[in-house]
């Protein structure tokens, strides 16, 4: 029953899709091309946006440009990418393979504009008791956001275990109420993601069984840009990637000022400093726009790629008329096109962070 939610939430935003193009409605910003609007979660990777926006770093770089930004957080992750993908924001905070498996299987062109970090450790699988392994998962039930990215992750423990999905069941759930969950007694397993993870590993109570940083670079969070916007306007591109790479900077410095920064961005996801930063040593970012750049442009990056069309047509979420994983078309860095060159929905963009690494923002 869980799944069929899910599922039908999804299906909900195929048919918003259909109407905005029904009705020539653009994505949020196309009244003047200069008010634009990014959606945000809760996550350690995504906790600089709401610094930036604090502090005023956001808005300084919109002022550099013209243009102004909203930054608007909604506390369920998959509805922030269902609302960019019906066009209600311009731009998201989300990963590689739920740009893939939202907007681009809806029929949203949309561009990887940063890839900002990976988790290294924040996404993790929990077995209630100790001295448990990834076998003792073999005929449990399994609570996580379904299809998500810590789905993916499951997938890919499961296949490094020897095991796949047909040895347990998935219950759906939020990404808000993992803790919740796992404190009834009826969870017995959940994957989960940073502040969670952090919190359920405090408790002392489960066995964490497999963690991301078991698959080193492999789960990237991005910011992902409706791509007609960010072709008509690429000031917008170019405040927002000036905005990250200054908020990181910032959040790096162990003076008043980064632990003032790290501060606020722990209390806005719930927590005290020093647990923040426990997060941040599980989160590899890529505070140096020539490493992102580097990460977008590695020969990795095709085999992340691959990995991710094979997990979303497996599961189906690449819509109905998905013959084989290549369905949609994904463009990389250097131009090359994985899967369907006639259905390219999907880009991978370093030149903006190019333009931060050689200070031309």
């Amino acid at each position: 029953m869980l799944k069929m939610s899910w599922i039908k939430r999804v299906a909900a935003v195929f048919v918003a899709v259909a109407l905005f193009a029904l009705a020539g409605i653009a994505p949020a910003s196309a009244a003047d091309g200069k008010h634009f609007k990014v959606a945000w979660s809760i996550y350690t990777g995504y906790m600089p946006w709401a610094y930036a926006q604090k502090s005023g770093i956001l808005k300084k770089w919109a002022d550099k440009y013209g243009i102004t930004i909203d930054l608007v957080q909604l506390n369920d992750y998959v509805e922030s990418i269902n609302q960019y993908t019906a066009g209600q924001f311009d731009a998201v905070t989300d990963t590689v393979m739920d740009s893939l498996t939202i907007p681009a299987a809806g029929g949203v062109d949309t561009t990887m504009l940063i890839v900002g970090d990976y988790t290294n450790g924040n996404d993790s699988i929990f077995i209630k008791g100790k001295g448990k392994t990834m076998a003792d998962l073999k005929g449990k039930k399994v609570f996580l956001v379904q299809y998500s990215v810590s789905h993916y992750m499951l997938w890919r423990a499961l296949q490094e275990s020897g095991m796949s999905e047909d040895d347990i069941t998935t219950a759906n759930i939020a990404d808000a109420d993992f803790v919740a969950a796992y404190n009834t007694d009826e969870v017995q397993a959940v994957v989960a993601w940073n502040p969670a993870t952090s919190q359920i590993r405090k408790l002392g109570t489960a066995s964490e069984v497999f963690n991301s940083s078991q698959l080193p670079g492999e789960i990237q969070d991005i910011l992902s840009v409706n791509t007609a916007v960010l072709k008509a306007h690429p000031e917008f591109g170019k405040a927002l990637v000036g905005a990250w790479y200054e908020t990181l900077k910032l959040m790096q410095k162990n003076d008043a000022e980064g632990k003032g920064a790290r501060t606020f961005m722990a209390a806005s996801s719930g927590t005290d400093l020093a647990d923040f930063d426990n997060q941040v040593s599980t989160t590899a970012f890529y505070y140096d726009p020539a490493k992102g750049v580097d990460a977008f442009t590695s020969p990795k990056m095709a085999k992340i790629v691959d990995d991710t069309m094979e997990f979303s047509f497996t599961h189906g979420l690449l819509g109905a008329a998905a013959k084989d994983k290549g369905y949609i078309g994904i463009e990389l860095a250097d131009g090359t096109i994985v899967g369907d060159k006639n259905n390219v929905k999907l880009r991978v963009d370093p030149s903006y962070m190019k333009m931060a690494a050689d200070g031309k923002l």
